[in-house]
């Protein structure tokens, strides 16, 4: 796909910059895309130049218009116009969520469990009227069922107003602050709320008790203060009894307990911070609950007292093969989410060791427990889907050991399952490493090398990529795509060694793996190299950004999210938002020369060449707190100058959104429609 010569794309202004590090001077000449006012941009050169790139890609997409149209009618045609959640009972309501027809927004409802009418507790379409953005942090219900606790962010920058709403009247009580992040949680006694508060720099820096109808400041539960690195958030434990107050940054934790009926208690504190242990906890009566990784990488479980909260007991032993992510403990039983050899699974502990394991037929899927609110769960409510499989929420009926299908997700447009294939492929890396890659594809899917494949990857942060159904992907398959994810290291996918195996002096790893992975693919058939197409975003964009400088030939095109690409110079400022939380995953280059090293050699934008790259598209939101919006641009203004050949090269920045894209449902879908008309119209271009 090339450039429109017609169309003289924007030319970023070289202006000097220069800063030196462990006696080595680093020039950035687009550094000045940098608002010096940011969080505010308000710069002219700054909005000129991105408007102007907006424009381009405007008009470069213009010839697609068609393409993208067809395509966003097919996506929004499998949307259930009319959707709703199943019911989930808490107390004395079950509690759901519907979309209107025509919605963007959802409205949340609640009923009596004794029966009686349906009542609206929060219109997510009302909030969201006149606004170019919306997003809904969460909701919470007072314990006594007459308030609500809601926080809303409507610019994209993650910074959310949290308001108390009487439910009888549908009317604002107070607003509590703008300030906040997370979901609030309410005092047992429902008069005062504990939330998180972040700073100028958008850290999460505090916890702080509102009693309602207070106008003084909120007390601090806890601030930290120990490490800039850490963040704060809060909680409650299964049994309500407890609020839970957690510090942390990617590797390493701290928690402590305050009763929700004395939130004026002392913290207690459950272990002190260790470098590299990460665990987490929730209470069953008198019994503390702890996953924790401080005596094997995949973590175990243990028990504890309350009146002596670190002395953890052993109770399930870390194991190379399983690998446990999350818990929950009910009255009755302990459930475990955990990975089997990769596959996720679930398991039931009874309090005399045995388990079970809930039985699934398919030999490649995901799942994960849904929302489970009370104390004691006889009917586990479970979130399950395949490639080929779309969203399903059971019900596992724990005496009956047999699983309830509670509602599975409808495709209005039409899918026929029959008519599509999913495998799980392993593909050995260059070191030895076998790399899970999943892939999906319409039936009859060639494999003499002529067909054409998408490649999806993140590894990063330990975050896997579950092998999970989508609806969007049918216009590729049904176009003759294939659609792979490689579960690459960096990601958790095959253990939290995984993880540790993709980060920090490792990180090169996961490039690798993406590209041997690619062409595993090829050398297995499913498409030759140079005829696969790849997309990522954030640090999934990160790794775009290196793969198309070290392997550009190898990619038909390439989509390039919120991309996080100027590494070395984010975790060289220590001003923004998240570049101290996040030097345990990179690595600290501004006290560490190795560091230093190994970031300036990787960092997407500090590694473009004069070389041929292939088609690229790359996204930003103007307020993105996370990958703030000049990672994208600077990086774009570089490959600009510095590329040679004449493949298309497209920018587009929301100018009134953040680090997911455009909110609601369907304007979401919209920037899918561009995304997946430019790869195809990259293929097309190619004749392939």
């Amino acid at each position: 796909m090339k450039a429109d010569p017609s169309l003289k794309p924007p030319v970023a202004a070289v202006r000097p910059h220069r800063s030196t590090w462990h006696g080595e001077t680093i020039s950035d000449p687009y550094h000045w895309l940098r608002d010096a006012g940011y969080p505010v941009v308000d710069d002219k050169d700054v909005l000129d130049y991105v408007k102007a790139e907006n424009a381009y890609f405007e008009a470069n997409m213009a010839p697609l218009k068609g393409l993208t149209g067809a395509i966003f009618e097919e996506l929004k045609g499998r949307v259930k116009q009319d959707d709703a959640s199943v019911p989930v009972k808490d107390g004395g309501f079950e509690y759901w969520w519907k979309f209107e027809p025509g919605a963007q927004y959802r409205t949340w409802l609640r009923r009596p469990v004794k029966g009686g009418a349906e009542q609206v507790i929060l219109s997510e379409p009302a909030l969201a009227e006149g606004k170019d953005y919306f997003r809904l942090a969460g909701t919470s219900v007072s314990p006594d069922g007459r308030l609500l606790a809601y926080a809303a962010d409507t610019s994209g920058d993650e910074r959310f107003v949290l308001k108390v709403r009487d439910i009888a009247t549908g009317r604002d009580l107070e607003t509590v602050t703008s300030k906040s992040v997370g979901v609030p949680e309410w005092t047992a006694d429902s008069k005062a709320l504990a939330w998180v508060e972040v700073n100028d720099n958008w850290r999460r820096v505090r916890v702080r008790l509102h009693k309602l109808g207070d106008s003084g400041d909120d007390r601090v539960l806890y601030e930290e203060t120990a490490d800039i690195g850490f963040g704060v958030d809060v909680g409650t434990s299964q049994d309500r009894r407890w609020l839970v107050i957690s510090t942390a940054d990617n590797v390493t934790s701290e928690i402590r307990l305050v009763p929700a009926g004395d939130p004026a208690a002392t913290p207690v504190l459950v272990r002190a911070r260790k470098a590299g242990v990460t665990y987490d906890v929730d209470v069953c009566g008198d019994t503390l609950f702890v996953r924790a990784n401080d005596t094997h990488p995949n973590f175990r479980m243990a028990t504890a007292s309350l009146t002596a909260p670190g002395e953890w007991r052993g109770l399930i032993a870390g194991s190379d093969r399983d690998y446990i992510t999350g818990f929950t403990p009910f009255a009755s039983y302990l459930a475990i989410e955990a990975r089997r050899d990769g596959l996720e699974q679930v398991r039931l502990r009874r309090d005399d060791g045995s388990e079970i394991a809930v039985p699934f037929g398919e030999a490649s899927y995901t799942v994960s427990m849904g929302v489970n609110p009370e104390p004691d769960a006889p009917l586990l409510r479970l979130n399950y889907s395949s490639m080929v499989t779309p969203a399903t929420v059971f019900d596992y009926d724990v005496a009956a050991g047999k699983l309830v299908t509670r509602k599975v997700q409808q495709v209005p447009s039409g899918y026929d399952a029959s008519q599509y294939a999913t495998e799980r492929l392993m593909v050995t890396a260059r070191d030895g490493a076998r790399v899970p890659v999943s892939v999906v594809y319409k039936k009859g899917f060639p494999r003499d090398g002529s067909g054409k494949v998408h490649l999806y990857g993140y590894g990063a942060y330990g975050i896997a990529m579950p092998p999970s159904f989508s609806a969007n992907r049918l216009s590729l398959l049904d176009r003759g795509m294939a659609f792979a994810i490689a579960h690459i290291r960096g990601g958790d996918d095959m253990g939290y060694q995984w993880y540790l195996d993709g980060k920090l002096e490792k990180r090169s790893n996961s490039f690798n793996d993406f590209v041997d992975a690619a062409k595993g693919l090829a050398k297995a058939g499913w498409a030759r190299e140079g005829n696969i197409s790849a997309s990522g975003g954030s640090a999934g964009g990160e790794l775009m950004g290196a793969v198309v400088n070290s392997d550009p030939g190898l990619w038909r095109a390439v989509a390039a999210h919120v991309p996080f690409v100027d590494v070395l110079n984010t975790m060289l400022d220590d001003t923004l938002p998240l570049t101290p939380g996040e030097w345990p995953e990179w690595g600290n280059p501004i006290t560490d020369k190795a560091a230093f090293d190994l970031l300036k050699g990787y960092s997407p934008y500090d590694n473009v060449k004069r070389q041929d790259y292939p088609p690229l598209l790359i996204t930003a939101g103007l307020n993105d707190p996370r990958v703030t919006y000049w990672e994208p641009a600077k990086w774009t203004a570089k490959l600009r100058a510095t590329k040679t050949g004449d493949a298309i090269l497209l920018l587009k920045t929301n100018m009134g959104a953040g680090h997911g894209g455009k909110s609601g449902r369907f304007a979401a879908l919209e920037e899918t429609a561009e995304e997946y008309a430019f790869i195809l119209a990259a293929f097309d271009a190619a004749g392939k």
